[in-house]
């Protein structure tokens, strides 16, 4: 028998103010300032915009997952693991130890590169798991039409499942991702959520209504979502026509953040372990003083 669709509510919403960051970009962060900073298991949310010559040029990780989500245009990923890939979502599990950059993709007449950066904290035992990456290309990207093709809303499933559809994505640890595009206002939609899940919306163009709010609320915005045990999901209604969102979901981590820059442990002893192996080039760092991304080496 199927669960009664009880929606969750707003819990608390965060403008995201344009800020710079990197080599040249410009941020919108909202998971990670001050205003938002715990919310388990995501460490950092940022709404990026990157002009002609700017980037993110070759720097390290340990302890999280990485996920890079073009909104528009496209970005080159190279890291010390090998890989070199350009593609629509890009999530990188750094685990034991990883050095990477991401530089997006200019071209004559195009519009700057825009995406999504999130930080994803790792379980405490997958913390030294050997790096992994997954990728998917925008034709890649699984779509949900919770209306039929024809109708006014359409989900990216980036990572998870919703309406029938699932992602290929394999996360560690519990992660659902979704790109939802409204085309009407008033389109209205009830996603499920595991019971227990922090979950959250980021509004980067028009407005939405969360659960029985009356009042929408606009672009640039973080909404985090209660979590009473008895909601199954939210609802969630367009306030304006060309409504984009992205609405996620995790498994809360019982463990303690401790957190140098790029760098995720658990406790202070892991951090300066951490920074050892780093500056020794050992447990995961081995390339950290050899190795020079190609795409990088312009920034």
């Amino acid at each position: 028998m199927a669960l009664a669709s009880i929606s969750r509510s707003v819990a608390k919403k965060v403008l995201a103010v344009e800020t710079p960051e990197g080599a040249g970009a410009l941020v919108r962060r909202s998971i990670g300032s001050m205003t938002l900073r715990n919310l388990t298991p995501f460490l950092m949310l940022d709404h990026f915009h990157v002009s002609q010559g700017a980037g993110f040029p070759d720097h390290p990780h340990r302890g999280q997952a990485t996920v890079t989500y073009m909104l528009q245009g496209t970005s080159r990923h190279e890291d010390s693991a090998g890989h070199k890939e350009q593609g629509g979502v890009q999530w990188m599990c750094a685990g034991k130890g990883i050095i990477h950059a991401e530089m997006p993709v200019h071209a004559n007449g195009a519009p700057d590169p825009r995406g999504l950066q999130l930080w994803i904290d790792l379980p405490k035992e997958h913390k030294m798991v050997d790096p992994s990456y997954q990728e998917l290309g925008p034709e890649q990207i699984p779509t949900a039409y919770p209306d039929g093709v024809d109708g006014n809303v359409r989900i990216k499933i980036i990572s998870g499942k919703s309406h029938g559809v699932e992602s290929p994505v394999r996360p560690l640890g519990g992660c659902w991702y979704f790109h939802v595009i409204f085309d009407k206002k008033d389109t209205t939609i009830f996603q499920n959520i595991p019971s227990g899940w922090t979950a959250f919306i980021y509004i980067w163009k028009g407005s939405v209504i969360v659960g029985n709010d009356t009042i929408a609320t606009d672009a640039f915005h973080t909404i985090t979502l209660s979590s009473e045990p008895e909601s199954t999901g939210v609802t969630v209604k367009a306030g304006d026509d060309n409504t984009e969102f992205i609405l996620v979901a995790g498994e809360p981590l019982d463990q303690t953040v401790f957190q140098y820059g790029p760098f995720v442990m658990t406790t202070r002893e892991e951090i300066q372990n951490t920074l050892i192996d780093y500056q020794t080039g050992r447990n995961g760092f081995e390339k950290a003083h050899t190795w020079r991304s190609i795409i990088g080496r312009g920034a």
